[in-house]
């Protein structure tokens, strides 16, 4: 399961950051021109791709549930921030949150984070 996420991280996150960084016609549709709000969504975005690709070559289960916990929380909150639940950022987010709370949930039941 872990590694599942790591894998659904990447695969959404290199076509996104590299639309970001091209000012893709699609992401200017979806999130609008660029702002310095959207380069921090970039450097947010590429952190996690970043530290999926490492967990992917080293995983350390702590580090990986620390990763999707945050990612579960921003992505839950996202209909919130952006008031509306029928954004497609905020859709895809919902999705990915619910795939990586079921590695959340399957990492404690598993013991993997040795939480007594």
């Amino acid at each position: 399961m872990i590694t599942a996420s790591l894998i659904l991280n990447i695969i959404v996150l290199i076509p996104v950051c590299y639309f970001l960084v091209t000012n893709n016609f699609r992401m200017v549709k979806t999130l609008g021109e660029f702002t310095p709000a959207r380069g921090i969504l970039l450097a947010i975005y590429t952190t996690i791709l970043l530290a999926s690709i490492l967990l992917l070559w080293a995983t350390d289960v702590k580090l990986a549930f620390a990763l999707f916990f945050m990612q579960i929380v921003y992505k839950l909150l996202s209909p919130f921030a952006v008031k509306t639940i029928k954004n497609p950022v905020v859709i895809s987010n919902i999705f990915i949150a619910i795939f990586h709370l079921v590695t959340v949930y399957w990492m404690i039941k598993e013991n993997l984070l040795h939480i007594d």
